[in-house]
């Protein structure tokens, strides 16, 4: 919908009042978690486009305390499940029990029952526990027994890989890993950082706490308006041009790729672009998207939606290379 700069200037007015606590967030994360702030941008951006987020990094770099801090400062329900080869997809949803003394079967509902879900290790469980929590993001609703029950709204999974082993693991099918919004690579942190990280962790007397510092109110306010900040027709064309360039790269003079993409981008890559390009946006209190929300997102959108040919492996050429090959070939309106 075409918007006048009025229209804009007043989302803009709204948006810098309602993106108030994304800055108090930040700053209660920052207490616990030192030197990753690129990964609480990820966090943010799923959290304000209902996009799910697969972490992936080597152990130790702060995943899981980053959601749970995330869950604390906004007083929300954290689940951690720690996916294991023996786990059940009722050990995830929950089941029907038997009650001796009312002799009836009764419902317990399981861990996946909260806000912040943090599916740890999500490749180490067998295909039948993954399908039931991809179930569960896509729906945002759960079955057990006859009955179907709704879960609870902000609902935002983040599962975590491990790169490093991948003995008796079971990857996400490429299907499966196209339900999560965004795979965002965690990396180490710098030297300072780590010196930081090393003080906090070895000084006497009480550790920092994170505090709630926003309303679920507020954050449902914000989702609200991150659907309504203003993305130009330009700039829908440049995110198509984007995905269709991973699809047919001989048409945007990318010949040298189409023999190293087996698949480009799905619909839901196009999708969330946008979503996360307007939540970008969002975050840097703009109620209008600019070509660099996109080029910032494209990275951990695309990365688990191309999929490479046997030539490219052997050519030791990743999907990082292919997605900047592609920014770089694309007229920036």
């Amino acid at each position: 919908m075409l918007k006048t700069a009025e229209d804009i200037r007043q989302l803009n007015e709204r948006i810098q009042a309602a993106g108030a606590f994304v800055d108090r967030i930040k700053n209660e994360v920052g207490k616990v978690i030192v030197g990753q702030p690129y990964m609480i941008d990820r966090l943010m951006i799923g959290l304000l486009s209902n996009g799910h987020i697969l972490l992936e990094g080597v152990p130790g770099l702060a995943k899981t305390l980053a959601i749970k801090s995330l869950s604390q400062a906004t007083h929300a329900k954290f689940s951690r499940i720690q996916f294991t080869p023996d786990l059940l997809p009722a050990d995830v949803i929950g089941t029907m029990i038997y009650n001796q003394q009312r002799n009836e079967f009764m419902v317990r509902k399981g861990p996946i029952f909260a806000n912040f879900i943090l599916a740890d290790e999500i490749n180490r469980a067998p295909a039948k526990v993954q399908s039931a929590l991809l179930e569960a993001m896509q729906e945002k609703q759960v079955t057990i027994g006859d009955t179907s029950y709704k879960l609870e709204e902000p609902f935002l999974v983040l599962a975590t890989q491990n790169p490093l082993e991948q003995e008796g693991t079971y990857p996400l099918p490429e299907a499966q890993q196209d339900r999560f919004m965004l795979k965002v690579i965690v990396d180490y942190p710098k030297k300072n950082e780590e010196q930081l990280i090393i003080r906090q962790n070895t000084q006497s007397g009480p550790q920092p706490e994170v505090k709630q510092v926003a309303a679920m109110q507020e954050i449902a306010q914000a989702k609200d308006l991150v659907r309504q900040v203003y993305m130009d027709e330009k700039i829908e064309n440049y995110i198509l041009d984007i995905v269709f360039a991973t699809r047919q790269p001989e048409k945007y003079n990318l010949q040298k790729l189409k023999a190293l993409i087996a698949y480009g981008g799905s619909p839901r890559a196009s999708i969330n672009l946008a979503l996360a390009a307007k939540a970008h946006a969002f975050l840097n209190k703009r109620g209008y998207v600019i070509p660099e929300d996109v080029r910032s997102i494209s990275h951990d959108v695309l990365r688990h939606r191309i999929g490479l040919t046997y030539e490219a492996e052997a050519e030791n050429i990743n999907v990082e290379v292919i997605v900047e090959d592609v920014l770089r070939a694309i007229n920036v309106p």
